[in-house]
């Protein structure tokens, strides 16, 4: 049955009966609106629980299903930036090298200048819309129980993939996090904390036992195994960070298992189309991107997922028509000096914007200072525009692509020591794999600087950045210093910050609301 993410009626039903206030203290599934048609009522065929798995897919897009107008999922989170894209954006690349922003929203800058409190509204933000996507994958899986029906199992199946997805999230950026799983008890009890590596631990059995119940090659824009095989591999790859004990061995494996499904790296002329209007012709097996979040400028629109990234690096003297957009751009994005500078001549991937922009960031606020990136733009691959193109893209975001999996290799043999040898070929031959198609010379011997420099340079903008300098131990130290690290102003010189940057704090508001959540809270924070 084809999984329609673009139908709202049942699906607002269901948004709204696991919709709350306080993210972790208040998981009452009772609709919201008494006269709205209950889960209860609706829930008769396969096919309305195909429209309430839907909901799960559809949250990663967008922050309310109503649209952009609509009021939010969740109370007291701002639909804009607390969509779950744009946040897991604003918290994976605006800390780093990667990625400044010139607004005065609130307390946006205190990222870039790893400033953070326990009070920011970026991080409560991120956090709500984890645990929120986390409880709404659980309600799938309760609502479907323990069927003997095929099709329900798979339901079930990408339902608890969807989970880890964010299970990822919350062991990546807050570590302890309020455990909460499809036989937790709904509403009126506030969740116990779980500790890192016990999330770990979970996290890892959990997705080994998802990934076989899910289907090798599935429709476009489902989970398979090749989604689940991937965040395996991410949790592997940072388990010395999340555990304290490396396991490179383990994230080789799930690496080979996602190149034994097929997935194939595009080629160079197709690079940029994967950051294009109609990505999607590069989603899936026999293809480079393994799992996308859908976008659409009518179904899904929203200020966040790939219409915040597409209209924030279009500003100064850049044609918004040229990317696609129907408006005006937002001007807010750029790159650091630091993160230019990793790019040679030859590489396609450093697609700057200069004209009118200075290299050197000397004014956080203004645009013009500092270059623009347009690694993602609304054309189609073949260059033309939609003919009623407005604001928000038809781009798809890549969660996954299989270029990370061949860094991931490389990673896992020069600094993990793994003997990578998969179909005859080195975790270095698929690194320069990645390298040749980018259109620089290949490394014979490279090290473990060369390693993280080429994953930015692939995967910049793609929400993995944050995550690398903390596994490399370059986000918060003074091994590498970038423009503005460790400053939310123009003045002084870029530093080294608190290791308890590594980390996002639990927000205060979460921990008022449950207590429980007090003594998991991170080193460093109040």
């Amino acid at each position: 049955m084809k999984l329609n993410i673009k139908k709202y009626g049942f699906i607002s039903a269901i948004a709204a009966a696991v919709s709350f206030t306080s993210c972790v203290g208040d998981l009452d599934v009772t609709p919201i609106d008494p006269n709205l048609d209950t889960p209860e009522n609706s829930l008769t065929d396969n096919q309305a629980y195909s429209d309430l798995l839907a909901k799960c897919y559809v949250a990663l897009a967008v922050s309310s299903a109503d649209g952009s107008g609509g009021a939010p999922d969740i109370d007291g989170i701002d639909g804009g930036f607390g969509q779950y894209l744009r946040a897991l954006f604003n918290l994976q690349e605006l800390p780093t090298d990667e990625a400044v922003i010139g607004w005065n929203d609130q307390t946006i800058k205190n990222l870039h200048g790893l400033q953070w409190s326990t009070s920011d509204v970026f991080v409560s933000a991120m956090f709500s819309r984890i645990v929120y996507q986390i409880t709404l994958c659980n309600e799938v899986m309760r609502r479907i129980g323990n069927p003997s029906d095929a099709e329900l199992q798979q339901y079930k199946a990408e339902a608890r993939c969807l989970r880890g997805l964010s299970y990822l999230h919350a062991i990546d950026m807050f570590g302890n996090v309020p455990f909460l799983d499809e036989n937790s008890e709904v509403g009126g009890t506030n969740p116990e904390p779980i500790m890192r590596a016990d999330l770990f631990n979970w996290l890892a059995k959990d997705m080994e036992e998802c990934a076989e119940q899910l289907p090798a090659k599935s429709e476009k824009y489902r989970c398979d195994k090749g989604t689940a095989y991937m965040i395996l591999a991410k949790l592997y790859l940072n388990a010395g960070v999340y555990t304290g004990t490396a396991n490179y061995a383990k994230c080789a494996e799930y690496c080979q298992k996602i190149i034994d499904l097929g997935y194939q790296l595009e080629s160079q002329s197709n690079y940029f189309k994967m950051f294009g209007a109609d990505n999607d012709q590069y989603l899936g097996v026999g293809h480079e991107i393994i799992f996308s979040v859908y976008q659409d400028h009518l179904n899904t629109q929203a200020y966040g997922g790939t219409c915040y990234i597409v209209n924030a690096e279009c500003g100064g003297t850049m044609d918004y028509a040229a990317l696609g957009l129907g408006g005006a751009g937002w001007g807010g994005i750029r790159l650091t000096p630091e993160f230019v500078d990793k790019f040679s001549n030859t590489d396609i991937r450093g697609k700057f914007y200069t004209d009118g922009q200075t290299k050197e960031i000397e004014d956080l606020g203004n645009f013009q200072s500092g270059y623009a990136f347009i690694k993602y733009d609304n054309l189609k691959a073949d260059g033309s525009v939609l003919s009623d193109a407005n604001s928000f893209p038809d781009t798809d975001f890549p969660v996954f692509r299989l270029a990370d999996v061949y860094l991931m290799l490389a990673e896992c043999q020069v600094v993990g020591g793994v003997n990578v040898n998969i179909n005859g070929k080195s975790g270095i031959d698929y690194f320069n794999d990645v390298r040749s198609r980018a259109g620089v010379t290949r490394l014979n011997a490279p090290t473990a600087d060369d390693i993280i420099n080429e994953r930015g340079r692939e995967l910049a903008w793609e929400c993995h950045r944050r995550s690398d300098l903390v596994r490399f131990n370059l986000l918060t130290t003074d091994t590498y210093l970038w423009s503005h690290k460790g400053m939310n102003s123009n003045a002084g010189t870029p530093h080294s910050v608190d290791a308890k940057y590594n980390l996002y704090p639990i927000p205060a508001s979460d921990i008022m609301s449950n207590p429980n959540l007090a003594a998991a809270q991170n080193n460093g924070y109040n």
